[in-house]
């Protein structure tokens, strides 16, 4: 039986939201009657709304305390927001469903759980509404709306978070953070060694937008270790033409920088440790890849609880001073790697490298009612 799979994302908030989706895309076998549509939530909501999601990257490269001000607004007032967002997405979101004629809706951003229920309920629309969660541990409350049919959870944390909320433990599925294969190592007997002439391999991000001190870590790798860097500004332009300015000319081929790329995948398989800020699907990309993370960061709001997340579980370690960068990274390579080789041995343990096999057959599982064509659909 054909199933049609409508899916919220966002191609402007970050990354990540896109990377999930395509992670379930890549499950699909030829044969399959299974269709997914893909629409950007903010599209939705016409020049307005979609200039509010482009605003992510400058907000976040540039103005922090900004961003978290709006996080917590936000998360203080989830009922005025979904009600603003519900306004401006009704007439395109009614429009969208007559076209697709959805089987399941599923979302992958916070910001049109609450929204698009609001819709349905008043326009009085059975289909099975799931939200997938992109976060970690200190999720929105926008993740959590109760009229959801199941909310998928990457993570047991985020799952209490839930329940925190208000949602029925047995309306949450806790099936893994989903990650393109592209990004797994066939090696399970990998190790890092480092030694006289073998340079230790240092790839330094910070999501698609390319936030954080990059020159200063790098200067400190390159400076204190034998070591070849490789930097992803993502986006950000004009920090990429700053670092070529600063590094290239003084470390010469022992430092690349790359602007927003496709095959990050590449970049990480050949490294031995990744120094990143607290992003989500950044991290879990890098835990597939079997590549020990250095976290040196994490925007305030929805990543501020990762770095704990992930040095609790043995993922990586944190370095939020860039004055201590020589210092971790020693105690990364003293006794032959010691501590390097376990964080790789507790991220094959952790990753589930099934986890978008496992959500794309949760939903196809999931049973409910066929679209039926709208005849009284309200656009006012």
């Amino acid at each position: 039986m054909r199933k049609n799979i409508l899916i919220i994302s966002s191609d402007h908030t970050g990354h990540g939201h896109k990377s999930i989706t395509e992670s379930l895309f890549e499950q699909i076998k030829d044969d399959s009657d299974v269709r997914i549509h893909v629409i950007d939530g903010f599209s939705l909501g016409g020049p307005i709304l979609l200039n509010v999601g482009k605003s992510y990257g400058p907000i976040t490269r540039t103005a922090e305390s900004l961003w978290k001000l709006v996080w917590n607004v936000s998360a203080l007032k989830p009922k005025m927001v979904d009600n603003l967002i519900e306004m401006l997405i009704k007439e395109n979101f009614l429009k969208l469903l007559d076209e697709v004629k959805p089987d399941l809706i599923l979302s992958v951003h916070p910001n049109f759980n609450g929204s698009i229920l609001n819709i349905l309920e008043k326009q009085q629309i059975k289909i099975p509404f799931i939200i997938l969660i992109a976060d970690l541990v200190n999720i929105y409350p926008l993740w959590a709306d109760k009229r959801a049919d199941y909310i998928i959870s990457p993570t047991t944390e985020a799952r209490d978070k839930c329940i925190e909320y208000g949602i029925p433990d047995e309306n949450i599925k806790v099936l893994g953070f989903p990650v393109r294969s592209r990004f797994f190592r066939n090696n399970p007997k990998r190790k890092v060694t480092y030694k006289k002439g073998t340079p230790l391999n240092c790839l330094i991000m910070s999501g698609g937008e390319g936030v954080g001190n990059m020159k200063t870590i790098a200067e400190n790798l390159l400076d204190n270790f034998d070591c070849r860097v490789k930097i992803v500004a993502g986006r950000n332009e004009k920090l990429k033409a700053k670092l070529e300015h600063s590094l290239n000319s003084k470390y010469g081929d022992r430092v690349e920088i790359f602007g927003f790329t496709k095959n990050i995948q590449d970049l990480m398989l050949s490294s031995d440790i990744a120094f990143t800020r607290g992003s989500p699907n950044v991290m879990f990309e890098a835990i597939a890849a079997n590549v020990p993370i250095v976290i040196t960061g994490a925007l305030p709001g929805q990543e501020e609880s990762n770095p704990a997340f992930a040095q609790k579980a043995n993922l990586g370690v944190i370095c939020k001073d860039t004055d201590d960068i020589k210092d971790t990274i020693h105690q990364l390579l003293e006794n032959d790697c010691e501590k390097l080789n376990e964080i790789i041995s507790c991220q094959r343990k952790f990753i589930n490298s099934h986890a978008a096999e496992d959500i794309l057959q949760f939903l196809l599982d999931v049973e409910g009612n066929s679209y039926v064509p709208a005849v009284n659909f309200s656009y006012n």
